[in-house]
């Protein structure tokens, strides 16, 4: 290591000017800030999301930041953090970059929403090059961790993109900014196991990254120093978190563009590795799948989809099971023609017809060497009269090798948007965001629109 890897980060993204960011990573910064912003309207719907809100308004009252999908309501700038975060994330609609095995944005934008409710109002290239900072170092965290995933990176990579995004968008001292980054380690937290039994703890952990990201930031601004070498300190994230550390290299792509140019869109409200099944199960459908025909559906994945993917489908399981529960998503695609925010509902979780197809699933290990591959993949369907249909999976639906067209990223977010009641702004959101990077004001642009106070 040539260097502190925590001063090389907050170096590269204190430095970081929206006028020398390549329009590409500038378009897609704009893209994934409307897409998270309906996703956490659509929050709003999500399991435990009012009693979320409930718990959160009892911390203490206040009226400094806003509520996605919840236009009347605001709160004290720590608490809307957690409520956004919990939002963009409770229903797994939002964006991901793969290789990371990280979602950026839903720390990222609550915690930016809150900073940027609390103090002097920024401009819109500020906010934008902000998100591009603090996917650029979350995802950094990501990448140079390849070995499989003990803690939830969401939360724990997280907490550090969210504290570079903030340091970026009020241009804080370069030794401020170092002493948030070393309190971000003392704050972080995010556990596998609440992804491994299905629980809604998962949303809660990234609520909690995007709140502490403002504590830690608030303790530097205050005086307090953090440690210095919280990246691979003995005690430091690396060591604690991850299997094994190639830091140096994940760095040294910073020197060759954004990572926001490699995030992914959720097409589908659940988690990434369901997508391929999903995707593979149309495909079937399209060539004269039915329920009536199949006799078991395997599909031959990549590790990392078996451990995140293939448990059972049962009765009385939660929402944040169910999404990521494989043979749920397929069965649910089979015989209801698709799968969407609706069909997370009780009455939709334990429709027997789902449940009876969801039964002849199996995701099955394909021995692939990468611990954070999604693809390839294939699907066979064996059917009652013997035969079989396969189709291979080679991309990931709304990655950047297939990512959504125009027209199908503008459905999401309306859909979105109707989910939560909100649909007569889906418009006005969308006019909004090609001139978002001109407005004095980013956050009283996004008010503006009406989706959120």
């Amino acid at each position: 290591m040539t260097a502190n890897p925590a001063e090389r980060l907050i170096d590269h993204a204190l430095a970081l000017r929206w006028e020398h960011i390549h329009p590409e990573a500038r378009e897609q910064a704009i893209t994934f800030l409307h897409d998270t912003l309906a996703v956490g309207a659509a929050g709003v719907g999500a399991a435990h999301a009012d009693a979320i809100l409930a718990m959160v308004q009892g911390w203490g009252a206040g009226d400094t930041a806003g509520i996605l999908g919840r236009p009347g309501q605001r709160l004290p700038a720590a608490s809307a953090a957690f409520v956004n975060a919990f939002q963009i994330h409770g229903q797994e609609f939002d964006c991901v970059h793969e290789s990371a095995v990280l979602h950026p944005m839903a720390t990222l934008l609550a915690a930016l929403l809150a900073e940027a409710g609390r103090g002097a109002p920024v401009t819109g290239e500020r906010f934008l090059t902000a998100i591009v900072a603090g996917v650029d170092v979350a995802v950094t965290l990501g990448l140079a961790a390849p070995g499989p995933l003990k803690f939830f990176r969401p939360a724990t990579a997280g907490i550090f993109g969210c504290v570079v995004g903030i340091s970026s968008l009020r241009g804080l001292p370069r030794e401020v900014a170092l002493d948030a980054f070393g309190h971000a380690l003392a704050l972080m937290s995010g556990t596998m196991q609440a992804h491994l039994e299905g629980k809604p703890a998962l949303p809660v952990q990234v609520a909690a990254a995007a709140r502490n990201a403002l504590v830690a930031v608030d303790l530097a601004v205050a005086g307090m120093p953090g440690v210095r070498d919280p990246l691979v300190g003995p005690f430091g994230y690396f060591p604690l978190a991850e299997v094994r550390e190639e830091l140096d290299a994940a760095i040294a792509l910073l020197g060759h563009g954004h990572r926001i140019t490699e995030v992914s869109w959720k097409p589908f409200p659940t988690g990434r590795a369901g997508h391929g099944g999903i995707v593979a199960m149309q495909r079937l459908m399209a060539r004269g799948l039915t329920a009536a025909a199949l006799e078991r559906f395997d599909y031959h994945a990549p590790p990392l989809i078996q451990r995140l993917v293939g448990r059972s489908a049962r009765a009385g399981m939660e929402p944040g099971y169910a999404r990521l529960c494989l043979a749920y998503l397929v069965a649910g695609v089979l015989v209801r023609g698709g799968i969407g925010l609706a069909d997370f509902s009780r009455a939709a979780l334990d429709d027997p017809a789902v449940l009876a197809v969801a039964a002849k699933v199996r995701v099955l290990d394909d021995g692939n060497s990468d611990a954070a591959a999604f693809v390839p993949a294939r699907a066979v369907a064996h059917l009652v009269d013997g035969a079989t249909m396969i189709e291979t999976v080679e991309a990931q639906f709304g990655s950047p090798a297939w990512p959504l067209a125009p027209d199908e990223h503008a459905a999401k977010a309306k859909s979105c948007l109707a989910f939560a009641g909100l649909e007569q702004i889906a418009d006005g959101l969308a006019l909004a965001m090609p001139g978002f990077a001109r407005a004095p004001d980013a956050l009283a642009a996004i008010r503006q629109t009406g989706v959120m106070g």
